[in-house]
């Protein structure tokens, strides 16, 4: 019975969480408003941001662009010709934890969790 019960749940959980290709889903944030949230195969490219060891910009179609900010120390992040995303989980990346960075090195690959990602307003550079 508990387990026809959880089986009942997880089937209107996931009928919930379809998408359409076209439109991202977008996820409640804790101030009531509009979270961004893309799919990875939207990724067309990143940029280094100027200055700083610890983040990246990702586009992800000609307007759209996210700002990702890895926990700590990523030492050859803005040396990185190419890079990989790992996403974690579901089919959206709404937040730092959905995805990884997978950035190559000569020692081998370095995973640089992701800590935040933010929607760049369409009047900033990226």
């Amino acid at each position: 019975m508990i387990l026809r019960s959880i089986a009942i749940v997880a089937l209107a959980t996931l009928a919930g969480c379809t998408a359409s290709a076209d439109a991202p889903p977008r996820a409640a944030v804790a101030d009531g408003g509009p979270k961004q949230c893309f799919f990875l195969s939207q990724i067309d490219g990143y940029t280094h941001v100027k200055g700083s060891r610890d983040r990246i910009r990702v586009s992800t179609g000609p307007k759209d662009k996210y700002e990702f900010q890895v926990f700590g120390p990523c030492p050859f992040l803005n040396d990185a010709e190419k890079m990989g995303f790992d996403q974690a989980g579901g089919g959206t990346i709404c937040s730092g934890l959905d995805v990884d960075l997978i950035v190559p090195t000569t020692i081998g690959p370095q995973r640089c969790p992701v800590r935040m990602i933010r929607k760049l307003d369409p009047n900033e550079k990226g």
